[in-house]
């Protein structure tokens, strides 16, 4: 599938599910899987996962279904990428349960994090070794977008997220890597709550089949979950894409 759509995490599914009457059975996160592809797993951002835990979660899902993961804290807040190896193998380990149905390992870094130069660098170089699928960071101070670490990201083949809203400006544009765009939406005007209009919704859609149809794969992920605006978005996004808003 080159266009995914998804919710970060299952849980807000079901309240809504049951106000749109739609036909559900199985635990949360099979009755979500049930219309989505694919799904951001937040949870492990703070605090760790058993790999049975992952394995049951995979075993719950189609075929064709993807978990995005969500790197640690620990890592990225607390540590700042030094001397991560030990954390980095842990969690690995703990995500090889999910087998073929691991998407990208999504490296978010806090709004305060300046780009760390070799300290990076070595970082990146030390997750790719670990994990051969796809990889996506989210930096989130002005300092990483530059040509020469969007060069260096595409190397290593991880790409940038987009996000909305884009904190600094630059960061509304995927970039690193251009086999993948992954696309995170917090919900405008008040994040994590509102929902985006049908116009917006739309005009994402536009974005989204003409990436794909240039030959990448993309993922939007709707963050506005607060109130289970998400998944109507979400819904809305594919109904949107199914009707060729990108022609």
């Amino acid at each position: 599938m080159s266009i995914r759509i998804g919710i970060a995490g299952w849980s807000t599914f079901s309240s809504v599910a049951k106000v749109l009457q739609l036909p559900v059975t199985g635990s949360q996160l099979e009755q979500y899987a049930a219309y989505f592809t694919s799904v951001e797993i937040n949870s492990s951002f703070y605090r760790p996962h058993r790999r049975t835990t992952y394995v049951r979660w995979a075993a719950s899902v189609p075929p064709g279904f993807r978990f995005s993961v969500k790197l640690p804290r620990t890592i990225t807040h607390e540590r700042r990428l030094v001397d991560c190896q030990a954390l980095i193998e842990r969690f690995a380990e703990e995500t090889d349960g999910l087998g073929e149905k691991c998407g990208p390992i999504l490296v978010q870094f806090p709004p305060s994090f300046a780009y760390p130069g070799d300290i990076a660098v070595r970082f990146f170089h030390d997750l790719r070794a670990r994990f051969a699928g796809a990889i996506v960071v989210e930096p989130r101070h002005e300092s990483w977008f530059r040509p020469a670490i969007d060069h260096m990201l595409a190397g290593l083949q991880i790409a940038r997220v987009a996000a909305d809203p884009a904190r600094p400006a630059f960061a509304a544009q995927p970039g690193g890597w251009r086999g993948l765009a992954y696309f995170r939406l917090h919900g405008f005007p008040d994040i994590y709550k509102s929902r985006y209009t049908r116009e917006a919704v739309e005009a994402h859609a536009k974005v989204v089949t003409a990436l794909a149809a240039r030959g990448t794969e993309v993922w939007t992920i709707y963050d506005n979950t607060t109130y289970g605006a998400a998944v109507h978005n979400g819904f809305e996004l594919m109904a949107a894409c199914a009707g060729g808003a990108g022609e």
